[in-house]
């Protein structure tokens, strides 16, 4: 039996998810989604080529927004959860307290450091391996080496101005001028070289440092001091979440918005405001449109109507579907197809390059699978 052909309509309405009032329609439901029962969907890749597309929409170092056309969501949802938790980065892991007097108790102190995201050579940070502690069940464990750990060193002490009695005198009480370190911050961090490190991590730019040198983390009086020496090591956001290369990394489906019927003057007002701004504008009925018969704007030349702008503004409220003016004039949808990406990246590594980093994680864990599946077979 030859496949059923399917229409270009149907096969358009087939990528719509409706968006009603109180009810979600159109979900996937077959077996493989995207596969229907007496059609050929036998999976093509000069075809993928020809329908898969990427579209930027904003790219900058530490916010991208992208949109992935074309593909499932279970490939798009599966880059997500690669961005979130299994890109391997840098943090701190382990923290050496030789001294702290000062009111932020180690533990507490250590935990504020290890959330403190890193930068540094991008080529170096790809050049560090990943650490592995030697234990009494394992003692293949590499141990601290000059290629899976980083040094940074915290000492600081807090001690008075050299004008101190002066600002007093003046009723000064401002205690970043009464003290030298009063406050702490991430940029007191050092990096200590080590190694084969100097190749990639010497200079002030390439060097391992804060992303953000204002974050504060402590606040100290005369007579306390901080000494902590840090090692840094790369792991993934699955074991912790310091780890984790992104502050989000999250998607959405493009909205629809189809008119079905004519909304003039004051509706077609209404109707604009209860989109966000640029997703609904309103145009002049045009003599044509007046004269063409059916179409719903006879005898209406040079109201306002409404027509949809830019649906990638919209954010699917549904407020529109409250109002019984509008019941029957519009239909309200998302394209299963189209996933809008929005990756925000900790410092690291740029927005884009880990995206990047995700899909080439994803390829080795297909051929993995691929090796892992041969070798069953050939059992």
């Amino acid at each position: 039996m030859a496949p059923a052909r399917v229409s270009q309509t149907e096969s358009d309405n087939r990528k719509i998810v409706g968006v009603n009032a109180e009810t979600v329609t159109n979900v996937t439901s077959t077996d493989f989604p995207g596969h229907y029962p007496g059609e050929d969907h036998e999976w093509d890749l000069e075809e993928f080529k020809n329908t898969f597309n990427v579209e930027f929409h904003k790219n900058q170092p530490f916010d991208a927004s992208f949109s992935l056309i074309g593909i499932d969501a279970s490939i798009a949802n599966a880059f997500r959860r690669i961005l979130l938790a299994e890109i391997p980065t840098l943090a701190i892991e382990f923290v050496f307290v030789h001294n702290n007097t000062s009111i932020v108790q180690d533990e507490v102190l250590s935990h504020r450091l290890g959330l403190i995201p890193l930068t540094g050579n991008q080529e170096g940070l790809r050049w560090l391996q990943q650490y592995k502690k030697p234990i009494d069940e394992d003692r293949d464990g590499n141990g601290v080496q000059d290629v899976n750990t980083i040094v940074l060193k915290l000492k600081v002490e807090c001690t008075k101005a050299d004008n101190y009695d002066e600002l007093i005198k003046k009723g000064d009480d401002d205690p970043t001028l009464l003290y030298n370190h009063a406050h702490v911050y991430a940029k007191d961090l050092n990096f200590i070289v080590s190694g084969r490190q100097d190749t990639f991590f010497s200079g002030e730019a390439n060097r391992i440092r804060p992303v953000h040198p204002d974050i504060l983390l402590a606040k100290m009086r005369p007579g306390q001091c901080i000494d902590m020496e840090l090692h840094c090591i790369k792991g993934i956001g699955a074991d912790h979440a310091k780890f984790s290369p992104v502050a989000t990394a999250s998607y959405r489906l493009l909205p629809t918005i189809s008119i079905t019927k004519p909304i003039l003057g004051n509706d077609a007002k209404k109707f604009a405001r209860c989109f966000p701004k640029g997703v609904i504008g309103l145009e002049e009925v045009s003599r044509d449109d007046a004269k063409r018969r059916g179409s719903g704007y006879e005898g209406y030349e040079g109201e306002k109507k409404a027509v949809v702008r830019n649906t990638f503004k919209d954010t699917v409220s549904r407020e529109c579907l409250r109002h019984p003016e509008f019941e029957g004039k519009v239909k309200l949808g998302r394209v299963r197809d189209h996933f809008i990406f929005m990756v925000e990246s900790t410092g690291q590594y740029h927005s884009d390059d880990l995206f990047l980093e995700s899909v080439s994680i994803l390829k080795e864990k297909c051929t993995s699978l691929k090796r892992d599946w041969a070798n069953y077979l050939a059992r």
